[in-house]
């Protein structure tokens, strides 16, 4: 059963889903654009996905799981929104390929036994308040030895904070972006826990937006435009990005990027791991 925070999501999710059109949407450019920093990390991880069965949870429009098909895998959508899964499989047909579809919330969502090689869930956990029960359905989706991989906004970064004050009609007002506590809870399911931080020097792309271009972010959702930018036209750019290459690996800077991929595995024969500590220096408080 739905709970009302489920009901909000569904109906705000619903009107987005009726305000696009589905050939509009760069699905290939969310996973190679050069703004797809998160999705080309994960993709370097995942290596072929031909034949791969995939869980993808608060898939939205449908661009990742598109893209995964696209790529040879068997696709699973999931979201809690009807109109959502409805482009999706409209997107699906526009790029040739077909996607089963779950609609339940992403708490739900793993309920469908051991099938995965990999769980996909992007830009959703910041949307749950029961973390532990995502991260638990994600384990019992995935075989033995399967992947899950997920990337979030994190919460200590102003700049993206008063961006999210300013963007009140693009996003729920519901969200909590993703905490050093995250961690410790995927711990508790997964072995091999890792995590990569994106956007730091990079994140002038916004203020760009906002300074240069004026645009106003509840007139265009900057998340969405970054990925129609091009090489030649981020000339200025790559400095930026060249600089978080270190910046997103200094113990105390990285945690002030927009974005985190976070990857787990769950362990061959599920034998329970538990391991709730993060290595020392490596992590801030959880609340600011």
């Amino acid at each position: 059963m739905n709970s009302p925070l489920h009901e909000k999501e569904s109906a705000f999710h619903d009107q987005w889903a009726l305000s696009v059109r589905p050939e509009d949407l760069p699905v290939r450019e969310a996973f190679t654009a050069p703004t797809a920093m998160e999705n080309r990390h994960i993709l370097g991880k995942m290596g072929d996905l031909k034949g791969k069965r995939i869980l993808d949870i608060g898939a939205g429009l449908g661009e990742s799981s598109v893209y995964f098909a696209m790529q040879g895998a068997d696709v699973t959508y999931n979201d809690l929104s009807p109109e959502m899964a409805h482009f999706a499989e409209r997107l699906a047909a526009i790029h040739g390929v077909r996607l089963s579809t779950l609609i339940l919330p992403a708490e739900s969502a793993g309920d469908m036994g051991e099938n995965f090689d990999f769980v996909y869930i992007a830009n959703t956990l910041h949307h749950v308040r029961d973390r532990d029960a995502v991260f638990a359905g994600i384990r019992r989706a995935l075989r033995p030895g399967g992947w899950f991989f997920s990337w979030d906004p994190l919460a200590y970064n102003p700049i993206i904070n008063i961006y999210r004050k300013i963007a009140t009609e693009v996003r729920t007002l519901d969200e909590r972006p993703l905490t050093a506590d995250d961690l410790v809870i995927a711990r508790r399911h997964f072995t091999s826990v890792d995590h990569r931080e994106f956007w730091i020097a990079s994140l002038s792309l916004f203020l760009k937006y906002y300074f240069v271009d004026r645009v106003h972010p509840n007139s265009q959702r900057y998340w969405k435009r970054i990925l129609r930018e091009t090489p030649g036209g981020l000339w200025w750019w790559w400095p930026m990005r060249a600089a978080d290459e270190i910046l997103t690996r200094l113990p105390a800077v990285k945690w002030l990027a927009w974005n985190a991929v976070i990857w787990g595995q769950k362990p061959p024969g599920d034998q329970r791991a538990i391991n709730a500590s993060i290595p020392t220096g490596s992590a801030p408080p959880a609340t600011l």
